[in-house]
Order: structure tokens, then sequence, then C-alpha cells
């Protein structure tokens, strides 16, 4: 008996709907991670990017535990120098919340060349309007 190798045409994609709203933030994100990485199909190789599309929905409306709120701090570098800054958590949240998730959820996916490819299938919404209300979703709540 022979392993079948999977190949790139034979990879289904379905449509995730996740609200956001009430849920935490960083276990939000392991569960988009796992469904962008594609783990969860039976026919999963590392190789190539089986995951499924996800839309979030109602951002602004994530939360964090304990007093990440105050805390936490975004930290990028231009590469210049004195190009660092630091944008708290609270401040992100009035100007793009989308970031936020989206920040989580690149830090839980693998560090390879088909992390920016799984990234694009993500879709984050700060409300609940978004372009994709024709697809068929698999809700999670």
């Amino acid at each position: 008996m022979r392993t079948k190798a999977t190949k790139e045409s034979e990879i289904k994609r379905f449509w995730h709907l996740f609200d956001a709203k009430g849920k935490i933030l960083g276990r939000l994100s392991t569960e988009i991670a796992c469904l962008l990485i594609g783990k969860d199909k039976p026919y999963f190789v590392s190789y190539l990017d089986c995951g499924d599309y996800v839309v979030v929905i109602n951002a602004s409306k994530v939360q964090v535990t304990g007093r990440k709120a105050e805390q936490k701090l975004y930290r990028r570098h231009s590469g210049y120098p004195g190009g660092f800054r630091e944008i708290p958590y609270e401040k992100q949240m009035e100007t793009d919340p989308r970031k936020i998730v989206r920040h989580a959820v690149a830090g839980m996916l693998p560090k390879n060349k088909l992390k920016t490819k799984r990234l694009l299938r993500l879709k984050i919404f700060v409300d609940e309007k978004h372009p994709h209300q024709n697809k068929e979703f698999i809700i999670h709540r």
C-alpha cells in the first residue's frame, strides 16, 4: 500500500466566519491560525498551503485579559536611525483594530514562505458589514 501525496489541485478551500465580539484575542487567534494553516484537514502536508479562508467581523470588540489593555505595546522599526515606534494597545484599538487581530494571528503562523499567502486569506472587518455575504460560511461561535 502506498501513501498518496497531496497535489495543489486537490485542495478544497472553505470559508469560515468568526465573530470577535467578546472573544479573547489569543484564543481567537489560535483557532484562526489553525484554519489558515489547514492542519485540521486529512490531506494536510507542510509544504503546501492547504488552509481555508477566514473572515473576522467585529474586530473592534475583541478583548484581552488581565492588564494587557494598559500594558501591551506594538513595536516597529523603520530601519532608519530614530525609526523606533511604540504604539499602546488602547491607541492601536482606536486607530485600526484590524491590525491587532492580524498581528496576533501572524505571530502564530509558521515563519516560512507560505506565511504571506496564508495571511492574504485572512479578511478582517471592524464591524459586521463585509463584502463576502454571498459565500457559504462555516460559522464559529
